[in-house]
């Protein structure tokens, strides 16, 4: 069994932000040379997220709305009080998934009609990394 591991750098422009990284992903099983396996696509911070969806921009609008009712970003947290303003952020990445894992066959993603892997930062314009890691044959 072989494993590759790569790293994005993710630095949004706006604080909330869904970002399609289907293209990153396929680009780092290419580079890994697996076949058959899985691909781990995990962000390395507690305020963002990964989740496979439809590329569709009413849905991502659709899904911020719906966590801004779930766990609205003006509520007084708790977590406030430690001097944070991002509590929010850390609730939304708990609803939203920390990773996906997705199958490899043939050396390619092997999704289902409209699937696409994204990024969800919810507490962004800064450097965050996101782990990309193939393992198989």
């Amino acid at each position: 069994m072989k494993t590759y591991t790569k790293y994005l750098t993710i630095n949004t422009e706006k604080r909330i932000e869904l970002v399609n990284i289907t293209r990153e992903v396929e680009e780092a099983v290419e580079e890994s040379g697996i076949k058959e396996g899985i691909v781990l696509v995990n962000p390395m911070h507690i305020t963002a997220s990964v989740f496979i969806n439809d590329e569709e921009s009413g849905l991502k609008q659709d899904f911020v709305e719906w966590l801004e009712k779930l766990a609205p970003k003006d509520f007084d947290y708790k977590h406030h009080q430690t001097g944070e303003d991002n509590g929010y952020a850390h609730l939304w990445r708990t609803i939203m998934g920390r990773e996906v894992v997705v199958a490899i066959t043939n050396g390619r993603l092997d999704f289902g009609p409209w699937e696409q892997i994204f990024y969800g930062e919810f507490d962004g314009q800064r450097n965050k990394r996101v782990l990309i890691k193939v393992i198989g044959e």
